[in-house]
């Protein structure tokens, strides 16, 4: 708007006209922010590369029937469950007994996903259980990456997490018997784990949850009945009696509106929305949960196959063989790489074992030695709670990667 004032044009801008440029530099500003859209984009631009592009099909649709369908199904039970499942019974059964709440929170560690391992630590917080339950359920956890080790090698996942879980216990009794114990000092005010001071959701948040939750409620069913096709090693198409690849092609565009989903949702510019699940500021409920923690995977996962296919053409099989030659080295690297918060580097590990680059020792360690997005909730309300405790399952998960090594696989 112009107004002339003693034959001066003064140029003046309503309010209206200053909401909308202030929403336009929220936005832009909010795009420019988010550091998980770099993956869907870079994915595109791969793609657009003509000698990649079967390879970015095939990554997108492996990672969404061979994996995604199996997380999503196996979240749904678990936090279906737990939805309608009365806890508190147990807790009282717990704190009857000191070594009850170890047994138990080394049982919830060794659950696929970081779900388990959260509720522990929050349970800790509140001064209900010791420390030694939470260094039990940081030792045992394995995140994220227990999805996709189960659905890709379940007769591995049978050694991995039965060992995960005994190390657990038993470093959660020698902490409670023998290890000295921080004071719990949670920091609950301003925390960005504090429900008190959880944001509202703005419109578009509101609206990619609702779009993932309705993706996944029409897809759960039918892409698990798949994925267990393929898994018994049917011809899903002729079975359906489909043209050829159309499953391998509907998964491929499936897969990557997961990662676009998992991108939109980003709320901050932080390395934690890279390498954890999202916070949930929206209205709780479970199969919001499951439809988030599914994407997370589901992009971790896509990301692992990418790196590794483009790695592999570059550098060919020598790149593998670098890597096996590194014997019982991998074992500590692996092992380090588990200190890393978050389960998006520990889904990284699993993917080079799956392609043989590195033993099931270093992948052992890494299991042991990775606390999941559970060490995000450990570092905001308890620090040195979170400190102590990843230091003592580091080193039990270098003594059992490397008992494993020498014992095993040096003897073979």
């Amino acid at each position: 708007m112009i107004i002339i004032i003693e034959n001066k044009p003064i140029l003046i801008m309503s309010m209206m006209s200053t909401a909308v440029l202030t929403k336009h530099y929220y936005f832009m500003h909010s795009a420019f922010a988010n550091k998980r859209m770099i993956l869907p984009l870079l994915l595109c631009v791969l793609w657009l590369i003509p000698e990649f592009q079967s390879l970015v099909t095939s990554v997108l649709a492996e990672a969404f029937l061979q994996v995604s369908a199996f997380v999503a199904f196996t979240l749904a039970l678990y936090y279906g469950l737990s939805h309608h499942v009365d806890s508190s019974r147990l807790q009282g059964w717990m704190q009857q007994k000191p070594y009850r709440e170890v047994f138990f929170a080394g049982l919830m560690g060794v659950l696929p996903g970081c779900g388990g391992a959260i509720v522990i630590i929050t349970q800790y917080t509140q001064g209900k259980i010791g420390f030694g339950a939470v260094v039990a359920v940081l030792t045992s956890t394995m995140g994220d990456a227990a999805f996709l080790l189960i659905s890709q090698r379940p007769e591995d996942a049978a050694i991995v997490l039965p060992i995960s879980i005994v190390v657990g216990i038993v470093s959660g009794l020698i902490t409670n018997a023998f290890l000295p114990a921080p004071a719990l000092e949670c920091k609950q005010t301003g925390s960005a784990w504090s429900p008190n001071t959880t944001p509202e959701p703005n419109p578009f948040e509101l609206w990619v949850s609702r779009l993932s939750v309705a993706f996944w409620c029409l897809l759960i069913l039918p892409t698990s009945a798949v994925a267990l096709l393929i898994a018994m090693q049917y011809d899903a198409n002729a079975l359906l009696r489909l043209p050829e690849q159309s499953i391998e092609l509907f998964g491929s565009v499936a897969g990557f509106i997961c990662l676009l989903l998992w991108a939109l949702s980003a709320k901050t510019d932080r390395y934690s929305e890279l390498a954890k699940e999202n916070d949930n500021p929206l209205p709780k409920h479970w199969i919001r949960k499951v439809a988030q923690d599914t994407q997370f995977v589901t992009s971790w996962v896509v990301v692992a196959f990418v790196v590794f296919e483009v790695v592999l053409r570059y550098f060919g099989d020598g790149i593998l063989q670098s890597l096996q030659e590194w014997g019982s080295a991998s074992v500590f690297f692996a092992a380090m790489i588990g200190l890393l918060p978050g389960c998006g580097p520990q889904i990284m590990v699993t993917g080079l074992y799956l392609q043989g680059a590195i033993p099931l020792s270093a992948q052992l360690a890494n299991a042991i030695s990775n606390d999941g997005d559970a060490l995000f909730p450990a570092i905001a309300l308890a620090p040195k709670t979170a400190l102590l405790a990843t230091l003592y399952s580091t080193a039990p998960a270098l003594v059992a990667g490397y008992g494993y090594y020498w014992l095993i696989e040096s003897s073979v």
